[in-house]
């Protein structure tokens, strides 16, 4: 169908429409990246340079999309990556997850969320929680022991963040609470966006930058850079540390992050259900490689006691089935579906997930594959040069 008020037919369409509704510095808030934001481009690029040979006869008339990710059936390979507070709409997480559970797909939860995470599980039962290596492990134990008795169905702990703050080419200033000093210096802007203040005014006032999901052991909520500041001040975890965490969840367990092999070879060690190949969508350290040419290599390594996914970059169906071919069991997603609760809030979120969808089924139609679980590396032309391949004992390329 062609794109109407309420429904658009590309990501790209979902970015223009979240860019009209948003004030510029919301929306740049979730399109910079680190630095020159070379990496940012690089996730997305990099697919552009992988070939698909459709064939033309004994095509499938119907394709299967489905699969299971660390034990929990979904219809489709993509899932919705944790991001934190969602202001770019009232609903936030709650329309994400409502969104999810019409797509049958796995919502990720970020401890920075705006919305806590007993009320996501009331809309939804497949999410997974993700947290950062933050505070004590006291404090851990107990954000953990929460979100397992929300109904969590699995731990994500994203270690790929270094605390960049030079985005040099566009992230603004984000205020740690919606007072009357911040609103006065973003009134330029909200006068440009009526209908992003209107959202707003019709479910109570501004967005609140408190993040309940990392209440403190009394139940006191902190405001973002408040919870930001305590991670900042937290010594980077050890793999005894990592480990710990793993057996004090005691679930499936996914590391978001790694893009070398010696470190998946140190997390299968651990034990882990899953890798996530993730830069953080070019928001950790700039001119890393794009993660779809770390991809094979991890895969080669760990993939075959390890679940890996992908994330970053993934902006059509085509891109989906180009990591699956090349070993990832399914893909995560952020800015899309950000972009598309921007446009239309959980309609928008549920819009770009169709979008992948059909984008999927129509690519496997092409390539002649009656299911996801028939893609091979040969189904993708890979240039020579394209796959990072880092030597395990000292991470050079070679």
């Amino acid at each position: 169908m062609s794109s109407t008020r309420t429904w658009f037919e590309s990501v790209a369409e979902a970015e223009r429409r979240a860019q009209r509704a948003l004030p510029p510095s919301v929306f740049a808030a979730i399109r910079a990246g680190a630095e020159s934001g070379v990496t940012l481009s690089e996730n997305v690029l990099a697919f552009s340079q992988l070939q698909l040979l459709p064939t033309v006869a004994d095509l499938p008339s119907d394709r299967e999309l489905a699969t299971t990710v660390m034990g929990m059936p979904v219809s489709l390979p993509v899932l919705l990556s944790p991001t934190g507070v969602q202001a770019v709409h009232p609903d936030g997480e709650l329309a994400v997850a409502r969104a999810a559970k019409e797509a049958d797909t796995i919502m990720g939860v970020s401890a920075f969320a705006s919305s806590p995470v007993e009320a996501i599980a009331q809309v939804t039962s497949k999410f997974f929680y993700q947290t950062y290596w933050t505070g004590t492990r006291e404090m851990l134990a107990h954000r953990l022991e929460r979100a397992r008795a929300a109904g969590a169905c699995g731990l994500i702990l994203t270690l790929d963040w270094c605390f960049d703050f030079r985005r040099d080419w566009g992230s603004p200033w984000i205020p740690q609470h919606l007072d009357a000093r911040a609103i006065f210096r973003y009134l330029p802007e909200l006068v440009r966006r009526p209908e992003y203040v209107r959202r707003y005014l019709a479910t109570g006032g501004p967005p609140d930058l408190g993040v309940p999901n990392m209440a403190d052991l009394r139940g006191e909520v902190p405001g973002f850079f408040t919870a930001f500041e305590e991670w900042m001040r937290t010594p980077p975890p050890t793999w005894e540390d990592i480990a710990w965490l793993r057996a004090q969840w005691g679930g499936a367990f996914m590391i978001k992050g790694i893009t070398r092999v010696d470190d998946a070879r140190k997390a299968k060690a651990l034990g882990v259900t899953a890798i996530s190949v993730s830069n953080h969508g070019g928001n950790n350290l700039d001119s890393t490689p794009a993660t779809i040419r770390c991809l094979p290599a991890i895969v080669d390594a760990v993939g075959d006691d390890v679940e890996i996914l992908l994330d970053g970059g993934i902006r059509r169906g085509s891109d989906v089935v180009k990591a699956l071919a090349l070993g990832a069991r399914a893909v995560m997603i952020g800015r899309p579906y950000l972009w598309g609760l921007a446009a239309s809030g959980s309609l928008g979120v549920t819009n770009v997930l169709e979008i992948l969808r059909a984008g999927v089924s129509e690519t496997l139609y092409a390539l002649g594959k009656r299911s996801i679980m028939e893609l091979e590396r040969t189904d993708v032309l890979v240039p020579d040069g394209f796959v990072i391949r880092s030597d395990c004992d000292n991470g050079r390329g070679r």
